[in-house]
C-alpha cells in the first residue's frame, strides 16, 4: 500500500543552537559512569552516520527492554546516539544489558523551580536565535493551556540548546505520550525532524486526546507502531490521512540470549512474567490455577516481576489456597528470567483490557518465551495473535475467561510431546518475524532516508537562495519514508 506524501518547509540540518552554559541538568548516569561533558564530538570520517537522539520518558526502565536492546541494535550498526531522558530513574536492579549501552544520557529538568537558570538560559537562546519560530512554538503551547505541555515546552527548550553541540540530526521518542511532546516541541523550536513509535497505553488510555495524537502523526516525518491491530486502531481513531504516516515494525528480540528447543523441562512448571498491573491479567491466571488445584492437577506457578497489585495479588492467592503453589519472585534481572524460561512446562501471560482502556501492545515476553521454545497461552487481546498462532505455537484463548485459561493450562501440561512440539514451532516464528536485527534495521532505514531528504532539501533551498529566478521551482520538501506500511 502506497503512502501519502508530505511536503514541509526546508529545515536546518542540525540543532544550530550554538555552545550551551549547562549540558547536563541531571549528571546522574544509569550506570553510574562519569556523566559527558558539552564537548562536541569532533570526528569527521567520511561515512560517520549522522547523530540520532532517543527521547525516553525514563532510562533505563527496568521494564521496557525492547527499547534499550533497539539501542543496542542501532550502535552496534554504527549509529552514534544521544539520550534523553525526561526523568531520572529511581535507585534498583539494572538488567546487564544497560551497561552496554554507549550513548550518553542527559536527563532534563524534572522540575523548572529546581532549573530555573539552565531553562531561562536555553530558552533565551533560541528566542533570540528564532525569535518567529521560538514565539510561534510557545503560542502553541499556550493555546493548550496546559501545564504539563508547558513544561514538556520548557524539557524541550534544554533539550534543543543541549542538542546543538552534539549535531543531532534527527529525534525519535518511544511512547506517544509525553517524550513525543517534547520531540514535538523540539522540532518546532528547532527545525530538526523527529519520529517516535507508539505501543499500547499511549494510544489506548480511554483519556486519550486525540487530537493531540492526530498532530503528532501529521507533524512526525513517520511514526512506528509495534503490530498490525495497534495500526487499524490508529487509522480508526485519527483518520487515514494521520495514520497513513505509521509504518508496522514488531518488536524485535536477539534471539541468540535465549535458547530452550529441545531442553528438558520441569514438569508442571507455569511461568509468567510482567508487571503486576491490571492489564497482565494475573488475576484470571489465579482464578484458573483454583480450578486445576480442585481438579488435582499437579502444578506451580512462579510469577516474576512487581507493580502496585502485588499485595492484593498475594491476598487472593491464599484466599484461593494457592499459597504452596503460586510464588511472587518479584523482579528478576534478564539473565534470570532467561533461565527460568528455558526450564518453564509452559509460559502464561492472559492479557486483559483494564477498566481504564488500557492495554498491552505486543508483550517483549511472549516472544521472550516463544524464542526459548516454550509453548505460550496468552489471550486474543491487541497484537498478541500476531505473535501466538493459536493451536501452532501456543494457545490463545478470550481475556477474562478462567475456565479456558485452566483449560488451555491443564491441556499442555499433561502432554510433554503437545508442548515440545509447539516450543518449537514458537521458536521458528520468532526466527521468521521478530529478530531485532532486522525490525531495528528497518527503523534505522527510515531514520536515515529522513536524515538524506532533509539534507537534500536544505541544499535546494539553499541553492534557490543563491539563484532567484521567476521560472524556478520551489525546493522540494521532505516526503515520508518508505513504499509500504509494513515493514
Amino acid at each position: 500500500m502506497s503512502r501519502p506524501s508530505m511536503t514541509r518547509a526546508p529545515r536546518s540540518r542540525t540543532l544550530d543552537t550554538g555552545t550551551p552554559d549547562t549540558c547536563t541538568p541531571d549528571t546522574r548516569t544509569p550506570d553510574t559512569r562519569t556523566p559527558d561533558t558539552c564537548t562536541p564530538d569532533t570526528r569527521t570520517p567520511a561515512n560517520r552516520l549522522p547523530v540520532v537522539a532517543y527521547v525516553v520518558k525514563m532510562f533505563p526502565r527496568f521494564s521496557e527492554t525492547f527499547i534499550v536492546n533497539e539501542i543496542l541494535e542501532l550502535e552496534r550498526r554504527g549509529q552514534e546516539l544521544v539520550i534523553y531522558s525526561l526523568k531520572t530513574p529511581p535507585p534498583g536492579p539494572r538488567h546487564d544489558t544497560v551497561a552496554r549501552v554507549k550513548a550518553r544520557v542527559v536527563y532534563l529538568p524534572q522540575s523548572p523551580w529546581r532549573a530555573v537558570a539552565p531553562i531561562a538560559t536555553a530558552h533565551f537562546a533560541l528566542l533570540r536565535r528564532s525569535p518567529g519560530r521560538y514565539l510561534g512554538t510557545l503560542g502553541y503551547v499556550l493555546e493548550r493551556a496546559s501545564w504539563p505541555a508547558f513544561k514538556r515546552f520548557l524539557q524541550a527548550g534544554v533539550l534543543v540548546r543541549d542538542a546543538g553541540p552534539r549535531e543531532v540530526r534527527h529525534l525519535h521518542a518511544h511512547f506517544a505520550t509525553s517524550a513525543t511532546q517534547v520531540s514535538m516541541l523540539a522540532a518546532r523550536l528547532s527545525g530538526v525532524t523527529y519520529s517516535f513509535t507508539a505501543h499500547a497505553k499511549d494510544i489506548y488510555l480511554d483519556r486519550l486526546d486525540v487530537d493531540h495524537l492526530r498532530a503528532k502523526l501529521l507533524e512526525a516525518s513517520f511514526a512506528v507502531t509495534v503490530s498490525d491491530y495497534n495500526l487499524r486502531h490508529l487509522e480508526r481513531i485519527c483518520g487515514r490521512e494521520a495514520a497513513g504516516r505509521v509504518v508496522r515494525i514488531y518488536n524485535g528480540i536477539d534471539i541468540d540470549r535465549f535458547r530452550g528447543v529441545g531442553e528438558a523441562r520441569e514438569p508442571g512448571s507455569v511461568l509468567c512474567i510482567g508487571r503486576l498491573v491490571e492489564k497482565k491479567g494475573i488475576a484470571d491466571l489465579l482464578e484458573a490455577c483454583a480450578l486445576l488445584l480442585r481438579r488435582g492437577a499437579d502444578f506451580r506457578v512462579r510469577v516474576v516481576g512487581e507493580g502496585p497489585l502485588r499485595e492484593p495479588l498475594e491476598t487472593r492467592a491464599r484466599e484461593l489456597g494457592l499459597a504452596g503453589r503460586v510464588h511472587f519472585t518479584g523482579a528478576l534481572p534478564q539473565e534470570q528470567v532467561a533461565s527460568d524460561l528455558r526450564r518453564a512446562a509452559v509460559f502464561a501471560l492472559p492479557c486483559i483490557v483494564a477498566a481504564d482502556g488500557n492495554r498491552d501492545g505486543l508483550p517483549t515476553v511472549i516472544l521472550e518465551a516463544m524464542a526459548s521454545g516454550t509453548p505460550v497461552i496468552s489471550t486474543r487481546v491487541t497484537g498478541v495473535p500476531e505473535m501466538v498462532q493459536d493451536g501452532v505455537t501456543g494457545v490463545v484463548v478470550e481475556p477474562n475467561q478462567p475456565e479456558a485459561l485452566a483449560a488451555a493450562l491443564e491441556r499442555i501440561l499433561t502432554d510433554p510431546a503437545l508442548a515440545a512440539r509447539m516450543g518449537a514451532q514458537a521458536r521458528r516464528a520468532v526466527e521468521e518475524k521478530f529478530q531485532l536485527r532486522a525490525n531495528a534495521g528497518e527503523l534505522h532505514r527510515l531514520i536515515l532516508q529522513v536524515v538524506a531528504r532533509d539534507h537534500r532539501a536544505v541544499l535546494l533551498a539553499a541553492e534557490a537562495d543563491r539563484s532567484p529566478g521567476p521560472d524556478r521551482e520551489p525546493a522540494a520538501g521532505m516526503a515520508v519514508p518508505g513504499e509500504a506500511r509494513h515493514a
